[in-house]
């Protein structure tokens, strides 16, 4: 593939005074020790809790909110800083997001998913032996393998662009920034095969919410560097700035969402990073203006063709 233009990156200043480099280094780990803390609740908590359909959305939130706090604490740029309209918006698509968009991905692809496994009487059994950290291994992999290639194919064909383009309008990064798109896309891209495999809620939990937070540093307008164990598998700040970079040309790159070593191994990472993201002259679309954006074309042309019909109606009179 060929290479793509790479944005610069120009840091703005920070909300508190800089931090010294040995307190850096500190940031700097933070979304590592939130992987470690992760793994360690669902794999050490007792069975009651890490089977209650609510401590998912608690520990979910719980992860971004947190984020959300650091950003005020250590912000990356001045210029993603939160304000009341983006955390509104914000706030109106984590909830779309855990209860629409979750109940439509569970009625029309997960449960369809399950039934058509029991009916060819399909068994992962084994999977249900795995080490618990193997098991979560293989939830990340098997969601993000599959998140890799719609969202690449999202950047590369018309009709699904039109529906992740909203994603890139947005004009500043910050950790709820991922659940902002379309609400199609939002669906494609919630889309995975993990209902073909037997494991425990545990596991998938945890996984779950591995990716989760992997993603909300990815947006988060943190001032947090992960060292290189940490980037050369997982996502960070700077592969998905450079993602959201002002020209089209310069998102085809770090697809991934959470496992950046997808990029490495597929041939579309980048280096690089941007500290000014947004599509269309950086545009802000309203949520009425991301709804409607896929169907932009066909409204342009039904008013189009009655622009055209009012015309020669005008033109036949005269």
């Amino acid at each position: 593939m060929e290479q793509l233009p790479i944005s610069c990156t120009v840091l703005s200043g920070a909300r508190t005074q800089p931090v010294s480099n040995m307190s850096q280094r500190l940031w700097d780990l933070i979304p590592a020790a939130y992987l470690v803390a992760i793994a360690a609740f669902w794999g050490l908590s007792p069975k009651w809790l890490v089977e209650a359909p609510w401590t998912l959305i608690a520990v979910s939130s719980l992860i971004t909110l947190s984020v959300l706090g650091l950003e005020w604490l250590n912000e990356r740029h001045v210029g993603w800083r939160m304000n009341r309209r983006e955390f509104l918006t914000d706030l109106f698509y984590v909830v779309l997001g855990a209860t629409a968009i979750s109940w439509a991905s569970m009625k029309l692809a997960e449960d369809p998913l399950k039934a058509a496994k029991a009916s060819l009487g399909i068994s992962t059994e084994w999977a249900m032996h795995l080490p618990f950290l193997l098991q979560v291994a293989m939830v990340i992999l098997v969601i993000e393998f599959g998140q890799y290639w719609m969202h690449r194919l999202m950047h590369n064909s018309t009709p699904f662009w039109l529906t992740h383009a909203p994603h890139h309008h947005i004009t500043q990064l910050n950790a709820a920034k991922g659940y902002v798109g379309n609400p199609i896309e939002l669906f494609l891209i919630s889309l995975s095969l993990l209902a073909l495999f037997d494991l425990p809620p545990a596991a998938v939990f945890c996984g779950l919410n591995i990716l989760s937070a992997v993603s909300t540093f990815a947006h988060a307008n943190l001032r947090a560097d992960p060292p290189k164990f940490y980037s050369l598998i997982f996502t960070t700040i700077r592969h998905h700035s450079l993602h959201h970079s002002t020209d089209y040309e310069s998102t085809r790159c770090n697809y991934a969402n959470s496992l950046i070593l997808l990029d490495r191994l597929f041939g579309t990472y980048r280096e690089g990073e941007a500290s000014v993201v947004g599509q269309d002259d950086l545009r802000r679309l309203s949520i009425r203006e991301q709804f409607l954006f896929p169907f932009q074309p066909a409204i342009a042309r039904v008013r189009e063709r009655k622009r055209a019909g009012r015309d020669a109606s005008i033109q036949a009179i005269n």
